[in-house]
């Protein structure tokens, strides 16, 4: 089946338990379930283990990706802190596993590891990881997992997901990739040998900034154990109104991501001609350093599109002066969001760090909706003046 298909219909054994035939999916707003008897169960017995509408979705973000296995958090960030959670479980007493991360790298995960992270027993590396030759020179005898992010964030870097995942396996390390950017509509990492996969279901899955939800999908049978275990301790799965939502969103993933695409496109070139915009961050260009493994690896270049200004002023004009544009943090919804990286994703990121990976007081990020093109282009050159 088409994925364009299944973001509608689902597999057709993923069927909801209920038998009215209801078009849309149903929301099982139940703390808990009844035993028919002693001993039995339904298959459903507290939500914060199992709920049916969470399950549904699950089973539906993990066919997209050609998973076997598929969870869903209450947000992107709780995906990755149970990802790093399971892989923590199978470590020894106070042994330190060493990351290996993209440093294009959305600014809340470089926090999770730079805090929470190291106490729990990693140490991180971020590296630019276009060139493997930077991921070998990283690596240590306790390498355990390589982080990627591709289209990374904000600089929009691309990755090479299949060697990268070669190299991963050689030094007997997993390769995780951050697919936000893309979702599976446009890239599946899975397919080119990455061992999990992490996405902001947030973003591009949802599709409408109404909720939060992040997913882990893998073919990993012991890591889907250890994960299944974490979600039943810390009580961190997507609640039922939220997972109907994403099933709703989902829904639609495949046309969304079509005129989000050819957005982006038409931004781009307009954004070429402008006088103000001195550089743009974009993996559909064909003069990116991305652009051939970008287009080898994924289907579409996706609707993200960072670029730098003249000046600081002119950021601040920009952001004061968009209307159709909104100035809020974010990314993948139908709304066209602009974000400055400086003070919001990566703020958290030392200033000479930020400076020296090019996250300077000049970038903005857009993320581009479903808006008519001309009315977003006129938006952007009339702020840009």
């Amino acid at each position: 089946m088409n994925i364009d298909t299944l973001c509608v219909t689902g597999k057709i054994d993923y069927q909801p338990n209920d038998k009215t035939g209801a078009i849309a999916l149903p929301i099982y707003q139940s703390a808990t379930f009844a035993h028919p008897e002693l001993g039995k169960s339904t298959g459903y017995d507290y939500s914060r283990l199992k709920n049916p509408t969470r399950d549904y979705l699950e089973k539906l973000v993990a066919s997209l990706d050609n998973a076997e296995f598929g969870f869903a958090f209450n947000c992107g960030l709780a995906a990755i802190t149970a990802l790093f959670d399971a892989i923590i479980l199978d470590s020894k007493k106070d042994e330190k596993i060493h990351v290996i991360c993209s440093d294009d790298l959305y600014g809340g995960t470089e926090r999770f590891l730079g805090t929470v992270g190291q106490k729990l027993g990693f140490e991180t590396d971020f590296v630019d990881t276009t060139e493997l030759s930077n991921i070998k020179s990283a690596a240590k005898p306790n390498t355990k997992v390589i982080f990627i992010e591709t289209p990374g964030n904000p600089l929009m870097k691309i990755t090479d997901i299949q060697l990268t995942a070669e190299y991963a396996h050689s030094i007997g390390a997993i390769l995780i990739v951050d697919n936000t950017f893309l979702t599976p509509y446009l890239q599946q990492p899975l397919g080119f040998g990455a061992d999990a996969v992490v996405q902001s279901g947030t973003k591009f899955l949802c599709g409408h900034n109404d909720t939060l939800a992040g997913f882990v999908t893998t073919n990993d049978k012991k890591l889907a154990e250890k994960l299944e275990t974490i979600t039943k301790t810390t009580g961190s799965g997507l609640a039922p109104f939220d997972s109907f939502l994403l099933v709703r969103g989902i829904k639609t993933l495949a046309v969304r991501m079509e005129r989000q695409c050819q957005n982006a496109l038409a931004i781009v070139e307009s954004l070429k001609k402008n006088p103000r915009v001195k550089g743009i961050l974009f993996p559909g260009l064909p003069e990116s350093k991305g652009f051939e493994i970008c287009r080898r690896q994924a289907k579409g270049f996706g609707s993200m599109i960072s670029f730098y200004v003249d000046s600081r002023e002119t950021v601040e004009k920009v952001l004061r002066s968009v209307k159709v544009i909104h100035f809020a943090e974010s990314l993948g919804g139908v709304d066209t969001l602009i974000t400055y990286p400086a003070t919001q994703t990566h703020v958290d990121v030392p200033e000479a760090e930020r400076n020296a990976r090019g996250i300077t007081d000049t970038l903005l990020r857009l993320s581009v909706g479903i808006e008519n093109k001309d009315d977003l282009i006129e938006d952007l050159q009339e702020a840009l003046l």
